[in-house]
């Protein structure tokens, strides 16, 4: 997906602090940061949302949680909150499926 801004991050085409790569999975800080560590995790191959990575791979969506776990521990947190958005309505704004790893400080719920 030549305009996808996340495939292009991948292609390695726009510069990212990338924090952590496996073979299927890129983990890199956000931009706009919501907490101390917001990462975001996202596979390399292009699928729209969470839901259409697991049923097209499920091992890479597995992928993408351990990712986050990994992230989460080699940033020295143990509590840590993992978000998808699938949906305009929920958030999404980038269709490339991509996790939300947040972590160092207290996390509310319900969320906004």
């Amino acid at each position: 997906m030549e305009d996808c801004i996340f495939c292009r991050i991948v292609a390695g085409e726009i510069p990212a602090d990338v924090v952590h790569t496996t073979e299927r999975t890129v983990a890199f800080r956000d931009q706009n940061p919501q907490a101390p560590l917001h990462v975001l995790v996202i596979p390399k191959e292009h699928h729209a949302n969470a839901a259409d990575l697991a049923t097209a791979d499920p091992a890479a969506s597995a992928e993408l949680v351990r990712t986050a776990a990994a992230v989460a521990t080699a940033e020295g947190y143990d509590d840590h909150r993992l978000v998808f958005n699938s949906g305009a309505e929920a958030g999404q704004t980038v269709f490339h499926t991509h996790l939300h790893l947040l972590a160092g400080r207290p996390m509310t719920w319900p969320p906004g």
